[in-house]
């Protein structure tokens, strides 16, 4: 303003117009929409986002979500339902029947929050079964649990705690179709006294996820403690790009490194208190809402509905709301490279803006941010 007035002033000598033409400059300059552009795109899919399920707890985090390149998928409870229900029990002993062997089970998990130990609790009622009290528990983490229940050391794990004890992993009966069931071992005093088989169900959703993601060019890779054959079964029914198997909780964080080594950004999903390190090593990480409260507290973001599909809608609205920030900042940039010059009266004497006309385009300019940043809606 100052530098027109200073302008016009000595090339013209008429201190009247050269008062109008810095007038109408300071009143044309629209700090308003540039002020705006960005933080109403902000605001509104904010509250866009947490009224369809999608609750941004790091901005950052949500804004990577549209240079996205991987997303990695834990099983259990994020692609699947996360409820286990017993199949089968099978005794490997005379000395304990199937009856014994789930009460043993449900003795040592009952202080877990892990899927499979809800399914054996959920069997133990249906069967109204006695629990019985365990001392000395512990969980070890992505093994399984154990503790001391009738005097007697009592273990209920999975493969994996065969493999970090270094022993030999008992034959599989070919009863059980390890592509569908997951085996859950139950040991007495180091001994093997029967096997409890649980199988999850695919979420509904899971598969139109994964395909939704290819079509964006995105790769999903599925990451679980199961065996070979349940994650290979897993990964190729949904048809996505591969699979980690055997992964333990605390190697979780080290396979979303080994991709970001890659050059990948990636987002991780999943839903338990083993997830929670890999979560926060991720580019973007996205917790289930039915998960558990440490997964919630680590992620970037939460999925309330626990939909799969709700991870391409998120990846969707991040897009969007990117296209809506950058139109914005383009019409607030473009209005003042071109008004400003002309309130200045780059024009004269052809044209001349007048102060009323300048304070009508700085409203209007104001109003078109905002009429823009309304737009903005999450593809359902």
């Amino acid at each position: 303003g100052i530098g027109t007035f200073a302008y016009w002033y000595a090339s013209s000598g008429d201190i009247a117009f050269a008062l109008e033409r810095m007038v109408t400059v300071m009143v044309t300059a629209c700090p308003h929409a540039l002020g705006v552009a960005i933080p109403l795109v902000v605001a509104i899919s904010t509250t866009l986002s947490a009224t369809n399920g999608l609750l941004i707890r790091n901005r950052t985090a949500f804004e990577t979500t549209r240079k996205l390149s991987t997303v990695i998928f834990d099983k259990t409870g994020t692609l699947t339902k996360g409820s286990h229900a017993v199949e089968k029990v099978i005794p490997l002993t005379d000395e304990y029947n199937a009856d014994e062997i789930i009460q043993y089970a449900a003795a040592v998990q009952q202080n877990s929050e892990h899927h499979i130990a809800k399914g054996i609790m959920a069997t133990l009622k249906e069967k109204s079964l006695a629990l019985w009290k365990s001392e000395n528990f512990s969980y070890m983490q992505g093994i399984g649990v154990k503790g001391v229940v009738n005097g007697k050391n009592v273990v209920a794990g999975g493969p994996n705690y065969f493999t970090e004890n270094h022993l030999s992993l008992p034959e599989i009966p070919n009863e059980i179709n390890q592509e569908a069931e997951t085996v859950n071992f139950v040991l007495i005093d180091d001994r093997v006294i029967g096997i409890i088989t649980l199988a999850d169900s695919i979420r509904e959703g899971s598969a139109q996820a994964i395909e939704e993601l290819k079509k964006m060019g995105i790769k999903s890779f599925l990451l679980t403690g199961d065996n070979d054959r349940i994650a290979a079964a897993v990964a190729g029914k949904l048809g996505m790009d591969g699979y980690l198997a055997n992964v333990l909780p605390h190697n979780k964080q080290e396979k979303v490194k080994e991709f970001q080594a890659k050059g990948e950004i990636v987002a991780m999903t999943g839903d338990g208190v083993n997830d929670a390190p890999a979560l926060a090593q991720a580019d973007v990480g996205i917790a289930v809402g039915s998960g558990t409260d440490v997964a919630a507290e680590t992620a970037d973001i939460i999925l309330v509905d626990s939909d799969p599909r709700d991870v391409v809608k998120l990846i969707d609205f991040g897009k969007l709301t990117y296209k809506k920030m950058v139109q914005n900042l383009i019409w607030a940039v473009g209005y003042n490279v071109v008004a400003i010059p002309l309130a200045a009266g780059v024009l004269y004497p052809n044209f001349v803006l007048s102060p009323a006309m300048g304070a009508v385009l700085m409203s209007v300019s104001t109003v078109v941010v905002a009429i823009n940043a309304s737009f903005l809606k999450i593809k359902k």
